[in-house]
Parts: C-alpha cells; sequence; structure tokens
C-alpha cells in the first residue's frame, strides 16, 4: 500500500459488504453498520455496486465472512476460544454489532495509517468502541505480531481466533509464514480463518471470468496494493501443519458456491454452477490442537 495512506481495498471490501446487505438484502451475513460506517445511504450504494461484474466479488466476500463468523461461533462453544484477533481489520464490523463479540478480548490489528484513518472513520459516524476492544498498530511485513498484541494487553496463554479476511494474497510469502508461525506457537492455542488464492491458471475460464480477474489486478495494482501471493493448495497445508495448524478445512470455488452461497441466492438472482473452475479463491480454517 502507499506510505502513510489508508488502504484503498479496505474501503472497497466495505462497499462490497455494503452492497449485499442492499442488493442481497444481508441473506449471507447481517451487518447492521455495513452502510453507517462507510457513511453511505441505500441508494448511492446501489447505483453505485449493482454492477453484474461485481457480482462475484461480492459474493464471495459475502461468503467469506458467513464462512468466519459460522467458524467462530463453533470454535467459542466448542473449544473455549475467548479472545479475536482481526487482521487487517480495514472496516471490518464485527466488534462493533456481533453479540458474539461480548464474548471475547478483541484486538484489531493493520497497518498504522489505516488503522487510524478506521477510527476516524468510527468517531464521524457515531459508532460506539467496546471497552472490550483494543487496536495494535502493526505492520504484518515489519513488526513482531504477538510483541505488538502483548503490549495491547493480548494473553498469549488463552486460546485465541485469528480472522485474516482479504489481506494474505496482498503480503509477501515471508510475511505469511512467519505470522502463520507465530499464530501455531502460541502457549494457549489459537484458530485462523483466512482466504487465499491458487495461482491463475486460465484453464477453463470463461472470457467474463478471465476479464474479471485481469480487471481486479490491474485495479489493486494501481493503487499501490498488488497482488504478490497465492499458493498451491496441497502446498499450503503441508505448511500449516508443519506450523501446528491442522484440522484444516479448506473451501475451494465449487464448495464456496454450493455449501456458501447457493442456500442464499434467489430464483430471480441465480448463481450459475456452470464453467465453476477447480482453482481459485479458497477459504480456509485450521487450528492447533
Amino acid at each position: 500500500m502507499i506510505e502513510q495512506q489508508p488502504s484503498r481495498t479496505a474501503f472497497a471490501a466495505a462497499a462490497l459488504r455494503a452492497a449485499h446487505q442492499v442488493l442481497e438484502d444481508g441473506k449471507m451475513f447481517s451487518d447492521p453498520l455495513a452502510l453507517q460506517i462507510l457513511g453511505l445511504d441505500v441508494e448511492t450504494v446501489r447505483r453505485e455496486q449493482d454492477d453484474p461484474s461485481r457480482r462475484s466479488l461480492r459474493l464471495f466476500i459475502a461468503a467469506r465472512m458467513r464462512f468466519a463468523e459460522t467458524k467462530l461461533a463453533e470454535a467459542i462453544e466448542q473449544r473455549g476460544v475467548s479472545q479475536l484477533v482481526v487482521l487487517g481489520a480495514g472496516l471490518d464490523t464485527f466488534a462493533y454489532r456481533s453479540p458474539l463479540a461480548r464474548k471475547l478480548s478483541m484486538f484489531e490489528v493493520d497497518f498504522p495509517a489505516t488503522q487510524a484513518w478506521k477510527r476516524r472513520r468510527l468517531q464521524e459516524t457515531g459508532i460506539d468502541v467496546p471497552s472490550n476492544l483494543a487496536y495494535a498498530p502493526v505492520n504484518l511485513e515489519t513488526d513482531d505480531l504477538v510483541a505488538q498484541l502483548k503490549a495491547a494487553g493480548f494473553d498469549a496463554t488463552q486460546r485465541s481466533y485469528f480472522l485474516w479476511l482479504g489481506v494474505v494474497p496482498y503480503l509477501t510469502r515471508e510475511a505469511i509464514m512467519v505470522t502463520l508461525k507465530a499464530i501455531g506457537a502460541l502457549q494457549g492455542g489459537a484458530e485462523i480463518v483466512f482466504d487465499y488464492p491458487n495461482p491463475i491458471d486460465h484453464t477453463g475460464l470463461t472470457e467474463e471470468r478471465r476479464a474479471a480477474r485481469d480487471v481486479l489486478r490491474a485495479r489493486v495494482a494501481s493503487v499501490g496494493e498488488p497482488l504478490l501471493s497465492s499458493f498451491d493448495t496441497s502446498d499450503l497445508h503441508a505448511e500449516l501443519t508443519a506450523r501446528g495448524l491442522g484440522a484444516i478445512t479448506d473451501f475451494g470455488p465449487r464448495e464456496i458456491i454450493e455449501v456458501l452461497t447457493l442456500p442464499f441466492v434467489t430464483p430471480a438472482n441465480p448463481v450459475v454452477l456452470e464453467n465453476i473452475p477447480a482453482r481459485g479463491g479458497h477459504l480456509l480454517h485450521a487450528a492447533t490442537l
């Protein structure tokens, strides 16, 4: 990202979360603060986001939120998770809206400029900051994540859940692996949800999907946030296991559509199952045993 400026992709992701509330009535996940934190109204979002070329990415972002929050609820109820760390929080609103938030000590981690921008947005839009939330300004490429979290009050002896959405593709492989190693080594145990892409393979893609992928890559590069990392699924699973993060659940493109998306779309606005690539964006949950 551009030095001393907030993340442009964080704003774009927030706009797509808001658009899901408007265009699909929040069927996959409900976020009553999505419009408020952006300072936008329904008609503005509808006018700016109701574009067929954006629907696939919007549904993916909605699906990953549902996946992540469902896994978090299970982790709290079944495995005693008591801390939440949102890595690359951007304009994420979980800590300010979810009933689950009351059960957790929460930490938002982000690049310092993006975090300062987010805190201004909260103040400007009148969203209250809960007393059980702390902020930890961190650059994952250069800073010691656990040290910064501990300075903010994080307890490494408690089981923790790391929410890491829309971030991994923008980091170097080295920073990703250092972060995963730190999480896997936490004394109290940890779980993590993140999304990642497979290396680009145009085989079997329709012209529309190929064009959408190329446009996305060009757009994020133009704002100083190029896509840097991708993983073959089997290789990534081996890397996770080597760092103590096993019990992996990994949804590829077809599972994301069949399990997370199809139950929530309407006959009037269907999802087409034809030509779904085997490789593409994934949603992954892993945990220390």
